[in-house]
């Protein structure tokens, strides 16, 4: 068993499953999402582009492209939320709220792109 290998597709999935906690909920209740799980799914993102830089494979380059956009709707959907921080006395207001969501679905979405490549590349690839 490649250890490298290990870390890499824990750090992939807890990735996904960092978004999908924070986009759990009702869209529009700020109370519903945890400002500390969007920043922890943005470290934890940060931490799996920089794991992904040194591939120089075709589906390195996948991977590292689908991590650039969870990236970078993640870190837009926080500079939204410190915006909106703001608006009403519980934070965001409904639509800010919306609107983060929506951002932190996209990166969702880019996170299980992540995740179905690399299983496939390990379906594929031979001992």
């Amino acid at each position: 068993m490649n250890f490298e290998r290990v870390v890499f597709g824990f750090v992939i999935i807890l990735a996904l499953t960092f978004n999908f906690a924070f986009v759990m909920g009702d869209i529009e209740n700020p109370q519903h999402h945890n400002v500390w799980i969007l920043t922890i799914a943005i470290l934890v993102n940060l931490i799996g582009t920089g794991l992904k830089l040194g591939d120089r494979s075709q589906v390195g380059a996948l991977l590292l492209a689908s991590s650039l956009v969870a990236d970078v709707l993640l870190i837009t959907a926080r500079i939204v939320w410190i915006v909106a921080q703001g608006e009403t006395a519980i934070g965001p207001s409904t639509e800010s709220m919306v609107g983060i969501v929506s951002l932190a679905g996209g990166a969702l979405i880019a996170s299980i792109v992540s995740v179905i490549i690399l299983v496939g590349d390990t379906l594929i690839s031979r001992r």
